[in-house]
C-alpha cells in the first residue's frame, strides 16, 4: 500500500486537548512526564526506576502462554525471554477483549506499540524494547465488547455475562463464530482468518485465551507479548498499592487536585476519581468497594471488611482487587519495565489527570503516546478525488459541507449575495441615519428589519444552492458514495468497521502494510492506498 498524511486536526475528529496535546502545548507540560520524541526516551530510560519483578513477569507469561493451542513463535518466545534482562524495556498498549478484536482502532494500537519499540530499537541497538499489549480481562461491561461490524453488519455475541470478561467461557459463542465467518466470504484470505477464528474461539475455553491466540495469530512475527494480569502471581506485587490506595485514598486526593488544576489550564477532565479505586471480584462477581461508617462494603453483597479485616484478605487473595481505570495504568507500570503507552485520544486525555497519582505511589509515569490511526481505501481512491477536484483532507468534512463547497467552487452561476448585501448595508446605513436625526429612539427598529432581511438573504442563498445542485446530481451522488464507503455512518472507518474485510482483501499484508508505514512519533494521520 501507498501511505500519504494529514494533521490530525484536518480530520476534524479529535478533541482540543489531544490536538494540544500533540502541539506539544506547555499547558499540559506538568501534566506529562514529557511529549513523545526520541531524545524524551532517552532520558526516560536514564530516570526510570523499574519495579517490576523480571523473572516473575517471565514465569507468568510462559504459563499463560503454555494454554495456547499453538507453538510460540521464536520472535514472541525470545521477547518474554528478553524481559529478564536489565536493559530490556516495554511499550505497551491496552484495550478490552473485543469480539474477533472488534473495530479496527483495536489493530492500529497494538501495530502502534510494534513500530515504536522498533524505532527505538533502532536509535538504541544496546537496549532491547518489546512491544506488549495488555489485555483488560477484568473489565465487566461485556456490552460495551460482545460485537462488531463488519461489512457494516453488526455481529453480536448474545449471552448473560457477569464479572470479568477474561474469564468469560466461551462455549455460547458458536453462532457469532459462524456469522462472521460467513461475512467473511469465500476466498484463500477468508480461508486461513476463518480457521483462526475457529481455534481461538472454539478450542480456549475462556474468552482471554481466545483473544491470546487471535491477536498472535495476527502478530505473533513482530514478537509482541500478551499478557493477561488478572493473575494471583502479578497482583501480589502490587498488594502493598492496593492496600495503601484504599485505606489512605490516596489516588482520589491527587486526581482530585490534578483535575482541578488541569480544568483551570483550560481544559475539559476525562474521568472522575472516586475514593475507592478498586473493585473485589471472585468468580462471576465484579462489584466496587465502598466505605461507610468505618466498614468497607462489596455493593450489590453482603461482603464487607473492617480495616484489618481488609488488609488480610488483599494480602491473602490480592487477586479478588481489581484496579479502575485509574489505577490500571499504575499496576502496568508496576509489574511491566515500561516507558511508554500507547493510547487513543480519550486514554491520553484522562492519563494526564494521573500523573500526581502515580507520584503518590512512586511510580514513574511513562510517555504518552497517542495511537497511529487511517483511513484504508480501494483501488483508484486517488484518481476519484482527483477526479471531483477534492483534496484528501476535504473528505473528512460533513458530506453536506463537502457538496456544498463542491458546488459553490464549481458552479457556473454566483451562489453568493455578498455583494448585494454590501449595497443595502450602505442603504441601511442611510436609513438609520435618517430616522436618528427623526427620532433616536427608532435607530433599533431599522436594525431589526436589517437583521430581518439578512436573515432572509441567507435562507435565499440557501435556496440559490440547492437548486444548483439539482445540476451537479452526478457528482454529488458520487461524493456520497466515496463518503459513505469510506465513513461508515459519518465517522471514522477505525471506529466502527472490523479489520476482517480489509484482511480477506489483503492477507497478512494488511498488518504489514500498516507497520511499513504508521510512523508512532510523527503525529500524523495515515491515509493507505493499495
Amino acid at each position: 500500500m501507498k501511505a500519504s498524511y494529514i494533521d490530525y486536526n484536518d480530520t476534524l475528529s479529535f478533541s482540543p486537548a489531544v490536538i494540544s496535546y500533540l502541539a506539544h502545548d506547555p499547558r499540559l507540560k506538568p501534566f506529562v512526564y514529557d511529549f513523545p520524541g526520541l531524545d524524551k526516551f532517552e532520558k526516560l530510560i536514564q530516570d526510570k526506576k523499574v519495579l517490576a519483578d523480571r523473572d516473575n513477569l517471565v514465569s507468568v507469561l510462559e504459563k499463560q502462554y503454555s494454554r495456547l493451542k499453538c507453538p510460540v513463535s521464536d520472535k514472541v518466545a525470545r521477547s518474554i525471554d528478553l524481559l529478564r534482562s536489565e536493559n530490556t524495556y516495554t511499550i505497551t498498549t491496552g484495550h478490552q477483549l473485543n469480539l474477533f478484536t472488534g473495530p479496527l482502532y483495536f489493530i492500529y494500537k497494538i501495530v502502534t506499540a510494534v513500530n515504536l519499540a522498533n524505532e527505538l530499537k533502532d536509535a538504541y541497538p544496546d537496549r532491547n524494547f518489546v512491544p506488549v499489549y495488555w489485555m483488560a480481562t477484568e473489565d465487566h461491561d461485556f456490552a460495551e465488547i460482545n460485537h462488531t461490524s463488519v461489512h457494516g453488519k453488526k455481529i453480536a455475541w448474545e449471552r448473560a455475562a457477569s464479572g470479568a470478561t477474561g474469564r468469560l467461557d466461551t462455549q455460547t459463542v458458536v453462532e457469532a463464530v459462524r456469522v462472521y465467518q460467513n461475512a467473511l466470504g469465500i476466498s484463500e484470505n477468508s480461508k486461513v482468518l476463518c480457521e483462526a477464528i475457529e481455534t481461538a474461539y472454539l478450542e480456549h475455553d475462556r474468552l482471554a485465551d481466545a483473544t491470546r491466540y487471535l491477536v498472535n495469530f495476527l502478530f505473533k512475527d513482530f514478537g509482541l507479548v500478551i499478557i493477561d494480569a488478572d493473575d494471583i502471581q502479578l497482583k501480589q506485587q502490587f498488594a502493598p498499592v492496593i492496600e495503601k490506595d484504599i485505606i489512605e485514598q490516596l489516588s482520589f486526593k491527587a486526581i482530585n487536585e490534578s483535575s482541578e488544576e488541569l480544568k483551570k489550564a483550560g481544559f475539559n477532565t476525562q474521568v472522575n476519581s472516586r475514593e475507592i479505586n478498586f473493585f473485589y471480584m471472585k468468580d462471576d462477581l465484579r462489584e466496587r468497594i465502598t466505605f461507610e461508617n468505618g466498614l468497607y462494603y462489596v455493593l450489590n453483597t453482603n461482603i464487607k471488611f473492617n480495616t484489618e479485616e481488609l488488609k488480610t484478605e488483599i494480602r491473602s487473595f490480592p487477586d479478588r482487587f481489581s484496579p479502575n481505570v485509574v489505577m490500571r495504568p499504575v499496576y502496568q507500570e508496576i509489574i511491566l519495565p515500561n516507558l511508554a503507552y500507547i493510547g487513543g485520544g480519550a486514554e491520553l486525555v484522562y492519563r494526564l489527570q494521573l500523573k500526581k497519582s502515580f507520584s503518590c505511589h512512586q511510580v514513574d509515569f511513562p510517555i504518552l503516546v497517542l495511537r497511529n490511526s487511517a483511513l484504508l481505501t480501494q483501488h483508484g481512491f486517488s484518481s476519484k478525488l482527483c477526479h471531483l477536484h477534492i483534496d484528501t483532507k476535504d473528505l473528512f468534512k460533513p458530506v453536506e459541507r463537502i457538496k456544498s463547497d463542491w458546488v459553490l467552487a464549481h458552479s457556473d452561476h454566483v451562489l453568493h449575495l455578498s455583494d448585494e448585501w454590501n449595497e443595502l448595508n450602505s442603504i441601511f446605513e442611510k436609513i438609520k441615519l435618517r430616522t436618528y436625526k427623526i427620532d433616536p429612539t427608532l435607530a433599533p427598529s431599522s436594525e431589526a428589519i436589517k437583521a430581518r432581511l439578512k436573515k432572509a438573504m441567507g435562507n435565499l442563498e440557501k435556496k440559490l444552492l440547492k437548486a444548483d445542485k439539482r445540476n451537479h446530481q452526478t457528482v454529488l451522488e458520487q461524493i456520497d458514495n466515496l463518503k459513505n464507503k469510506h465513513f461508515p455512518g459519518g465517522g471514522l472507518q477505525e471506529r466502527s468497521e472490523n479489520f476482517g474485510k480489509y484482511y480477506v482483501t489483503h492477507g497478512p499484508g494488511l498488518i504489514q502494510s500498516l507497520v511499513d508505514n504508521f510512523k508512532p512519533l510523527e503525529a500524523k494521520f495515515t491515509i493507505l492506498e493499495p
